[in-house]
């Protein structure tokens, strides 16, 4: 007797139950129509995303530690972390330059200011103040020395992902310095705290589809979707942008280490749906630290790639800044010359990096950028108070995947690839498991196709 095909209602329920992505899916569509329709009560939902990305955040700073210290233990070669971390920053500064370049490029190009003659007198900077809470962005100084950790439980108090770095990269040295004869029950005890953490981001995970809907509910009713009309070109010209640069990472992880970004893209979907949702990148940091382990990528370029790449890669938020300083500047009728649009450029690249992490960064940045110039007025950074929100799906899908093909990048430049492996795991011969205790599994023998993987 043949077996009886599912109805189409108890297929939907089955990919509903079992696929992540789905359950995230459905509810970004519902949280936006809640948003639309019930714009007041959309407002009360804000502490479902706010609660997911807390229970995240008390997870990187180990999980960080954790995966650094084992994978420079178990390579055996603290000079080859080095060449990692030396590599790395080579990496970030040549892509994050780039993504300025082609943002001042495209602003030249299609001017989204141009035609507006606005006042700068007429704008109301208080928002400006509130949203940035009256900070400042760190010196050059400052941002090295906030790098070093003044308490090893104060590293992980404050969630300083460059201080838990440096804290794990002594742990690790002085691990291989020990040798494990001396102190034989460290690592393994580290290794179990690692597949804990795996354990809780498995638990967490389960509350992402509460999280976007909650998250997105709150953007659609308190901004709604007039904006868009208002700032449409500016809007069109950011996300172009974005997307010519994600072609060019996906060049550029193909020369170099073989493998299809678009093959990427669909591996880690949940991830990115997630992303987008919450608009953040670090509410999937852990899962995606996994997904790159189980990829062939090795432990130690794992740990200190994606997670310095968080303070400095931030390639989606270059491209905004560059566009956004040249909207405003055309907006008020100020005219830069090369010299000044060189100036903007420097400027920049000094405080991209250190925007992680600080409340309305890229405000504190374009004002810090407007008074290097002298001549755009710094009240005229309101201008994108109403459009901030909007971009952040933007910044989030490419500073995410430009931190992802970076730890690909740099593990095979390191020689810390498995791209056969990466390549059966991508064209989904191996299915990823998200359980800690289990290991990837051939698609030939999952309960579950590699399409229906959680």
């Amino acid at each position: 007797m043949p077996p009886s095909i599912p109805s189409l209602p108890r297929r939907v329920a089955r990919i509903l139950r079992t696929s992540l992505f789905a359950q995230v899916a459905c509810a970004l569509v519902l949280g936006i129509v809640v948003g639309k329709l019930w714009p007041g009560l959309a407002a009360d939902l804000q502490p479902l995303g706010d609660g997911f990305t807390r229970l995240i955040k008390t997870i990187i700073s180990p999980l960080v530690f954790c995966v650094v210290v084992v994978g420079i233990a178990k390579a055996g070669d603290l000079k080859a972390f080095g060449r990692i971390g030396l590599k790395s920053l080579i990496w970030f500064e040549v892509a994050s330059t780039l993504a300025l370049l082609i943002g001042l490029l495209a602003a030249n190009v299609v001017q989204p200011g141009s035609g507006m003659n606005v006042d700068p007198a007429t704008l109301d900077t208080s928002a400006v103040d509130e949203k940035t809470g009256g900070g400042s962005l760190p010196s050059t100084t400052e941002f090295v020395l906030n790098a070093l950790p003044t308490s090893f439980i104060g590293a992980f108090a404050e969630n300083s992902l460059l201080q838990v770095l440096i804290l794990a990269c002594l742990v690790g040295a002085a691990l291989l310095y020990l040798g494990h004869t001396k102190v034989p029950q460290v690592l393994p005890a580290i290794e179990q705290a690692q597949e804990i953490i795996f354990a809780i981001v498995g638990f967490v995970m389960r509350l992402a589809p509460i999280a976007v809907f909650g998250a997105m509910a709150v953007l659609i009713g308190q901004y709604g979707l007039g904006v868009i009309e208002t700032y449409a070109k500016l809007i069109v010209l950011c996300y172009a942008a974005a997307a010519f640069f994600i072609v060019l990472l996906a060049v550029a992880l193909r020369m170099v280490t073989g493998l299809s970004l678009w093959k990427f893209l669909r591996y880690i979907r949940e991830e990115m749906l997630l992303a987008l949702g919450t608009a953040s990148t670090e509410s999937v940091m852990p899962r995606v630290m996994q997904k790159l382990r189980k990829a062939g990528a090795r432990d130690d370029a794992v740990g200190l790639v994606l997670p310095t790449g968080y303070s400095f890669n931030l390639d989606g938020a270059s491209l905004y800044l560059s566009i956004g300083t040249l909207f405003i500047a055309q907006a008020v009728g100020v005219d830069l010359g090369l010299d000044q649009q060189i100036t903007v450029l420097l400027v920049l690249m000094l405080t991209s990096k250190g925007m992680a992490g600080i409340p309305g960064s890229a405000f504190l940045a374009l004002s810090a950028t407007a008074a290097s110039l002298g001549a755009i007025p710094a009240g005229a950074v309101a201008l994108l108070l109403g459009v901030d929100r909007i971009m952040d799906s933007m910044r989030v899908v490419t500073n995410l995947l430009g931190n992802c093909v970076a730890v690909f990048a740099v593990s095979r430049w390191e020689g810390a690839l498995d791209a056969v492996r990466a390549k059966k795991v991508l064209d989904g011969e191996i299915v990823f498991v998200p359980d800690a205790h289990e290991e990837a599994l051939p698609a030939q023998s999952a309960k579950e196709p590699a399409s229906e993987a959680r």
